[in-house]
């Protein structure tokens, strides 16, 4: 049971959990005590604006309020009482602003900016100071995403500490000392790192600036829209900055459960893919001259002649980046219309872990988390990432396990190494299922992930455990929901998958971007493909229809979590809404379709959700109640999941390795658009084992060509000690088309 005490501030005598900041129990009195360089999520305060300044009964000078707990009997008076705490802020102040520029209204974050709000509240109305400012060489560029306009700088170290103790790159420091200390990154570097953009909000001046958003807008001629990321599993709330029907920039939105408000820069810094050069703003139909634009009508006469001409198997390839009432418009028209059930699904985790579903932050109390898989967390699912280090910092301890691990199961599937943890007599499975404070997480692609992870689960006994939780990171960012939705229109797939394809529709550009959906194209006799840019499937579709982007729909999304969240259109997009065009097309097949996503959502969340309403998921969508586990249909093991790579763990062995491709964070359509984020992209290089690299004489640095079968690639070596012997680790991007095993040699 949590301690209550009272504390007295400015006469108000309030009762709050012993131990809680005065700052909170200033604030849950309605009593304000200013403050910039405290951000509690950035841990512990530092007292180093000293704007909080406050009178504390029994001390003799004034107190840093942001330092200070609430303890039982304690008095304080703020500057709102006290005269000489009032004295104390507005020296403070004075000091801050001896050498701040007085250029708020070309500063960006003019109008939103505490320091402003701050000394209109609590500042001088004159300055006494009469010399010049300093001044020095703006803006600096920290990365091509970031912008220091240094004379701004009020030093309350909110970037560093974050760059230091929550994303822990370390990238970003404080260098010289006294007046001369000045915000910078090592050497001329750039600030390289997942979640770089967290700095531009966390500063509570103008100091540091986005460069994508500087001189866009005013605070007083934008809107903005409460949504939800679309770019990985996580479901990142996030508000989208819009001025004149143009999203400006993206920031995050405070959700506890799921992001506590940080934000990776993929989803910070994508958003100029809308407006990308190759952006397809009309329907395309290949004729005797190709590709030849055409009219809306025009297409949908196409795509009905394509549909009712299919010879053979109707297959739809979808993304995963669907809404989900895309996804269920979609099978409505081709499962009811046209009765063909044939579809290639992305990725998609299990409902069997609804038994043990729990909210992201669970991850941050836990005292053990495993982590099963070869993909780092931060490329599937950026923001567990940011929970897996905090739960290293208040004492977890994180266990990784997988094919790529040359520890206790190097070498062996990531399905065989979450099993083994289920077998009697296995240490670290054992302390599992002791714990009432575990956590299983699945990073990697193969062998069922979300269902052998719930299996493990039940076979733990993690049921009941509410500190216990699991995570499955799909490689998709709604690919339950859009299989779910998929299933959900119409019976069972009862197609012969040895007919031939008649017709493959393509939904998306990672799709069509996807070999193994480039493979069926070229298997089938017409295709039909939505996308947003003038990309692959421009070369080989017969229709092409444009496609919206994330932050131009409505409808919701399931992260991988098992939250079904809401999404806001931001932007009104340059073409028609899928949903408009499929309930047209499906009204030419008598399917019955709503053009508006709130209807469909209506239809579908009485067969998926129990009825819930969208009014329901609000800005912060609720995570459901755990349900009854049931088991999940039985394994079916993949060739890629079947034995031990080619090296197996034979030291002498010289010979192929077992390529394994990753998707990296910073790839796909919408990050290949943007140039300032082209920085973040991952080196054309390929990664091996010290025992690997040492036998081939290779060392980091190196050129290497990767063979096989006729195909070579050329690529840079980079050893990593993390790696089992026999893989050769490669971005999806930089393999091409090479084999699942392939020989590494110096050219």
């Amino acid at each position: 049971m949590t301690d209550v005490v009272k504390v007295t501030i400015d006469d108000r005598e309030i009762g709050v959990a012993k131990g809680t900041g005065l700052v909170e129990s200033a604030a849950a009195a309605g009593i304000e005590i200013p403050v910039f360089c405290y951000e509690p999520r950035l841990g512990p305060p530092v007292g180093a604006c000293r704007m909080c300044l406050v009178e504390v009964e029994g001390f003799p000078k004034l107190q840093a309020g942001c330092t200070l707990a609430a303890q039982d009997g304690m008095i304080v008076r703020t500057a709102a009482t006290s005269k000489r705490a009032a004295d104390g802020q507005r020296g403070t102040l004075e000091f801050i602003l001896v050498n701040h520029p007085l250029d708020c209204p070309v500063c960006d974050k003019g109008g939103e900016c505490p320091l402003q709000d701050v000394t209109f509240r609590y500042g001088p109305g004159s300055t006494r100071m009469t010399f010049s400012k300093l001044t020095f060489e703006k803006p600096i560029p920290v990365s091509p995403l970031i912008a220091l306009d240094r004379e701004r700088c009020i030093l309350c170290y909110r970037c560093t500490r974050f760059s230091g103790e929550v994303a822990e790159d370390e990238q970003l420091i404080a260098r010289n000392r006294g007046a001369h200390t000045e915000i910078a990154t090592f050497g001329e570097d750039p600030y390289r790192a997942p979640f770089s953009g967290n700095v531009v909000e966390l500063c509570p001046v103008g100091a540091l600036t986005s460069t994508q958003y500087r001189f866009e807008a005013r605070p007083w001629e934008i809107q903005n829209v409460p949504t939800t990321c679309t770019l990985c599993p996580s479901g990142c709330s996030v508000s989208a900055t819009t001025r004149e029907g143009r999203v400006k920039r993206v920031q995050s939105r405070n959700h506890p459960e799921v992001d506590r408000g940080w934000l990776c820069d993929k989803g910070r810094f994508s958003y100029p893919s809308l407006r990308a050069d190759d952006r397809l703003g009309e329907p395309l139909v290949r004729g005797e001259r190709g590709l030849e634009p055409v009219s809306w009508d025009e297409a949908l006469d196409r795509a009905e002649t394509l549909l009712r001409g299919a010879r053979g198997r109707i297959v739809t390839a979808l993304s995963g980046s669907e809404t989900t009432e895309q996804a269920y418009a979609l099978a409505r028209l081709l499962r009811v219309g046209l009765e063909s059930h044939a579809a290639v699904l992305p990725e998609s985790t299990s409902s069997a872990l609804d038994a043990f579903r729990a909210p992201l932050s669970t991850i941050a109390d836990a005292e053990l988390v495993v982590i099963v898989g070869d993909d780092a967390v931060v490329d599937r699912a950026p923001i567990v990432d940011l929970w897996l280090r905090q739960a290293r910092r208040n004492g977890a301890e994180l266990v990784p396990i997988g094919a790529s691990d040359p520890g206790r199961i190097a070498a062996a599937s990531s399905a065989e190494a979450l099993h083994r943890l289920t077998v009697a007599g296995d240490a670290l499975g054992e302390r599992l299922r002791a714990s009432d404070r575990a956590v299983l997480i699945w990073s990697g692609p193969g062998g069922g992930g979300g269902a052998r992870l719930a299996e493990a689960a039940h076979a733990l006994g993690f049921e009941g455990k509410t500190g216990c939780a699991v995570f499955h990171l799909p490689a998709t960012p709604n690919g339950r929901a859009v299989a779910e939705a998929w299933a959900i229109a119409a019976d069972a797939d009862d197609s012969d998958p040895g007919t031939p394809i008649g017709l493959l529709l393509v939904s998306g550009d990672d799709a069509a971007n996807d070999p193994a959906v480039r493979a069926l194209a070229e298997n089938a006799e017409r295709v039909i493909a939505s996308t947003m840019f003038h990309g692959l499937a421009v070369g080989w579709a017969d229709l092409v229809l444009p496609a919206t982007g994330p932050l131009e729909r409505e409808g919701t999304s399931m992260n991988l979590e098992g939250r079904v969240q809401r999404l806001r259109r931001a932007a009104v997009p340059p073409v028609p809404d899928e949903l408009a065009w499929l309930a047209k097309l499906a009204g030419r097949f008598d399917v019955a379709l709503s053009p508006h996503a709130a209807l469909v959502f209506e239809e579908l969340s009485a067969k998926l959700y129990s009825g819930i309403e969208l009014s329901a998921l609000g800005e912060r969508a609720p995570l459901a109640a755990r349900a009854p586990y049931l088991a999940p249909e039985p394994a079916i093991a993949s060739e890629a999941d079947k034995g031990q790579s080619p090296a197996g763990t034979d030291p002498h062995f010289v010979g192929q390795l077992k390529l394994q491709r990753y998707r990296p964070l910073f790839s796909g359509p919408h990050v290949e658009r943007v140039p300032e984020l082209q920085f973040q992209r991952p080196e054309a290089e390929v990664a091996l084992s010290p025992a690997d690299a040492e036998k081939r004489g290779i060392v980091t640095g190196d050129t290497v060509a990767l063979r096989s079968n006729g195909t070579s690639v050329e690529l840079r070596a980079r050893i990593d000690r993390r790696l089992a012997i026999g893989i050769a680790r490669v971005a999806v991007e930089h393999a091409g088309d090479l084999h699942p095993t392939v020989e590494v040699v110096r050219p």
